[in-house]
């Protein structure tokens, strides 16, 4: 998936960024580990930004923040150096438009004896790019804490012979990104409860930083790639170098520089540059979509009538038969039909073209919550490894008819339809 930056002018109401490197002045670095983000360019625009006059002035957004106590820890260049094995290629998790991104090991500072696995951004040292964006991730991550946001461990910013050396060290988390896992190279597939997990996880995440705190933080580049899982598939966001403080008080939105990922940004936003929390709203109803058909927001792989995620979905959400057509093939039929359908709904509310009328995230996480509730989870289910299910020409006439069986009671998707079912005249020859 790519991101692109609108080339031009910033609004008249900012600022040009200065090209200060103190890293308690504000901005941040999300080196993406999108791995199209490779590709230089977009569909919108196919030059590279590098001048900082088109994002807004970091010191109308996050300098508030740099003043606040943070419980970072600054690492020395050569701590970090040992600790990925000096930037072992083997040890790379993910390479993106800023840098690479490494796995390594630290010692605990409060047990010596206990070692830490952590994950490495390194901003490339050419020129200045993404330096904005690292600032805003520490100040960000400095003072912003909760259980579905990533862990900001530490930061590095040293000079040496070749430059400034910059790095963010987070919180390892082993399973990935949800992308990952929706991808079709993947060798695992994500179980329905789980997707559903990750869909409360990440509205809670976007609930807490639009409303939990006595700031509003609007994340701008919400998206698949930038959620992360744990060891027990909890979902975390992370990269947070978009990121801006939401509108002063009487303002209705923020006037920045259109910047994000095709496919996830909001059509008013695209438009006219005005940021809104609402914004990140609309991203999320676009990623549930993505947790409920598997596919990408934007993919020109796919046929004509399919490259547009939105587009696609469109003519079967009003029809539950229908609907059942666009479940990801690889969840082989084990899902809720009636919890998928109403995350569906969900979703739509969110994607409503007029911003105001979308709802609030803490609002979004309510509907979601009772979506879950609502569903008999028996025990969490692990990524499965995809296999392909019997045919019936395969199966014995036993077999046979005792799918018939199961599918009348339970909708041939695993959902009990007990209340719907009603004996009917049958005609025998």
């Amino acid at each position: 998936m790519k991101c692109f930056y609108f080339s031009g002018k910033e609004k008249n109401d900012e600022s040009k960024t200065t090209k200060s490197i103190s890293v308690r002045s504000s901005t941040s670095v999300s080196i993406s580990t999108d791995h199209d983000m490779r590709r230089s360019g977009s569909e919108f625009n196919s030059e590279n930004v590098s001048d900082f006059s088109t994002e807004s002035s970091t010191k109308n957004t996050f300098a508030a923040l740099s003043q606040r106590q943070s419980n970072l820890r600054e690492f020395t260049f050569l701590e970090l150096k040992t600790a990925t094995k000096n930037f072992s290629r083997s040890l790379m998790i993910g390479e993106g438009g800023f840098g690479g991104v490494y796995k390594g090991v630290i010692r605990s500072t409060e047990d010596p004896h206990k070692k830490i696995d952590i994950a490495v951004k390194q901003l490339s040292r050419r020129g200045l790019q993404g330096h904005k964006e690292w600032v805003t991730e520490v100040n960000v991550l400095g003072v912003v804490e909760h259980q579905n946001l990533v862990k900001l461990v530490g930061y590095c910013a040293e000079d040496d012979e070749r430059g400034m050396q910059r790095l963010l060290i987070y919180e390892y988390l082993p399973n990935r990104s949800v992308q990952d896992h929706l991808s079709s190279r993947s060798q695992t597939t994500l179980p329905w409860d789980t997707r559903m997990k990750i869909a409360q996880d990440a509205a809670r995440g976007l609930a807490y930083l639009h409303e939990g705190m006595d700031f509003q933080i609007i994340f701008r580049d919400f998206k698949s790639s930038n959620i992360l899982l744990d060891e027990h598939w909890n979902a975390k966001l992370s990269d947070f170098g978009l990121a801006r403080l939401g509108p002063s008080d009487g303002l209705s939105h923020v006037s920045t520089a259109v910047v994000g990922t095709i496919g996830y940004a909001a059509p008013e936003y695209i438009q006219t540059g005005h940021l809104t929390a609402k914004s990140d709203v609309w991203s999320y109803g676009v990623f549930i979509f993505e947790l409920i058909t598997g596919r990408r927001p934007s993919d020109r792989n796919r046929p004509k009538g399919e490259q547009n995620l939105l587009k696609w979905v469109r003519p079967h959400i009003s029809d539950i038969k229908k609907f059942r057509l666009i479940l990801d093939p690889r969840l082989e039929g084990k899902y809720s039909l009636q919890s998928a359908y109403n995350l569906a709904e969900v979703a739509n509310k969110c994607l409503v073209r007029k911003a105001k009328l979308r709802p609030k995230m803490s609002e979004v996480l309510e509907m979601v919550n009772r979506i879950v509730e609502a569903v008999d989870m028996v025990s969490p289910q692990l990524p499965m490894n995809s296999s392909t299910p019997k045919d019936d020409s395969e199966l014995s006439g036993s077999e046979r008819l005792k799918r018939m069986f199961a599918d009348l009671i339970t909708g041939d998707r695993g959902c009990l339809i007990w209340r719907t079912w009603r004996p009917k005249m049958v005609r025998t020859c």
